[in-house]
């Protein structure tokens, strides 16, 4: 799987990241549709990846703190379970602009690898059941699929349920 050429490994951030780490991954470009409803279900899609397999990044905000969720494409975002993951008591959807800001990406390319200011994280619990998890890789129509205990490392997050559907 380790699938390293310089060029793919600097590419983003978020690339740039996980080769600097040494974990294996390979990457994924696809042609991204401008007028795609949803961004991961793209991914899948072109891919050829079970939506389960695909994690979509979220930035939350945690009673006043930005945080990433990191949950299938094909689930939603459980906001009183990320809450809890992080010990918070509220959590919504954070603002668009500030998301990008902070995290150095633009919506629907966000990654949780390589950001801007490296935010807390949670990953949904299910990623420990595959192998490997594809997450944008730093830009729309790019992923990375790397195992989920080297996406929990990189990113300093914790596993806990937080999606939902």
């Amino acid at each position: 799987m380790a699938k390293k050429n310089k060029r793919a490994a600097t590419g983003t951030p978020a690339l740039a990241a996980a080769a600097r780490a040494g974990v294996p991954f390979e990457t994924h470009a696809y042609e991204h549709d401008p007028a795609a409803a949803s961004y991961g279900e793209e991914a899948a899609e072109a891919l050829g990846v079970a939506p389960e397999r695909v994690f979509k990044t979220l930035v939350a905000d945690v009673d006043g703190n930005l945080t990433v969720a990191v949950v299938p494409v094909s689930a939603s975002l459980d906001l009183k379970a990320l809450a809890a993951a992080v010990g918070g008591k509220r959590a919504t959807m954070a603002d668009p602009a500030a998301a990008e800001r902070t995290t150095g990406y633009v919506r629907g390319g966000i990654s949780p690898l390589g950001q801007r200011k490296q935010l807390p994280t949670v990953i949904d619990a299910s990623a420990q059941e595959h192998a490997t998890v594809c997450v944008s890789a730093g830009r729309r129509g790019l992923e990375i699929e790397l195992a989920p205990a080297d996406l929990a490392a990189l990113t300093g997050a914790v596993l806990a349920p937080v999606a939902r559907g």
